[in-house]
């Protein structure tokens, strides 16, 4: 004859249950969040992102990431930097750049791109492409905030930097809007304990004040070796190596 189980088995039942249903799904859908953080940020800027996700699990299967990386996720002057790793060897860095990117995709996409990881750091590049396509300052902004807001969610301590938009020759027209976002996103980040801001952006003027065209490559928006040599300066104070 079997008898009920204690109130302390059952609580622990219960406890086990809740685990596994907070434990983050893998999946390349948007992630579900919040009424209140979904009526904040816009939706993804485009469903093509569904297949960067699946390329990112693909590449997990095939070669799994290091325990406790320092994540490198934004747009695609993180997606083209291809000498991370030898960059920064003595980090144990993993690059999810997802290419034409804006702030809030990263949010809506957190789970994939940042918190399955449970890094110890993560660097956010993006807010170039929002500019571009017409968003404001603010925006930028608040759709930063949103981001810092979801990870820490999960991962309260997380160190958070968030690399400055870079001025490019292409674009040269938006740097003042630009110099704007950064200048919103510097001033907040100063108030909050761990929230970095890197300053890509001043070091890579010419002297008359312009986007320095030798750090990019012929399509005047992408930079190439000499700008990421100088990215590796300028980043590796931030990072956390252990």
């Amino acid at each position: 004859m079997r008898t009920a189980a204690s109130p302390c088995k059952a609580l622990l039942l219960l406890f086990a249950l809740a685990t596994l249903l907070a434990m983050p799904a893998c999946r390349s859908a948007p992630q579900a969040v919040s009424g209140d953080a979904q009526a904040a940020v816009d939706p993804v800027s485009s469903p093509d992102w569904a297949a960067d996700m699946a390329r990112f699990a693909a590449k997990d299967a095939a070669s799994p990431p290091p325990a406790n990386p320092v994540v490198f996720t934004g747009s695609s002057s993180v997606r083209y930097w291809d000498t991370l790793a030898q960059d920064f060897p003595d980090v144990p860095v993993l690059n999810r750049g997802f290419g034409g990117s804006h702030v809030r995709d990263s949010f809506w996409y957190a789970d994939q791109l940042v918190l399955r990881y449970r890094p110890r750091q993560v660097l956010v590049y993006a807010g170039d492409n929002d500019i571009d396509a017409g968003r404001s300052p603010a925006q930028v902004l608040s759709d930063f905030q949103a981001l810092v807001a979801r990870l820490r969610r999960d991962l309260p301590d997380l160190r958070i930097g968030y690399i400055a938009i870079k001025p490019s020759p292409l674009r040269a027209a938006q740097l003042e809007r630009q110099r704007e976002a950064n200048a919103l996103v510097r001033e907040w980040a100063a108030t909050r304990d761990g929230i970095d801001f890197i300053d890509v952006f001043t070091p890579m003027l010419d002297a008359q004040g312009q986007p320095d065209a030798s750090l990019f490559i012929e399509d005047r928006l992408h930079i190439n070796a000499q700008g990421y040599a100088l990215w590796r300066g300028i980043i590796a104070p931030y990072l956390q190596p252990h």
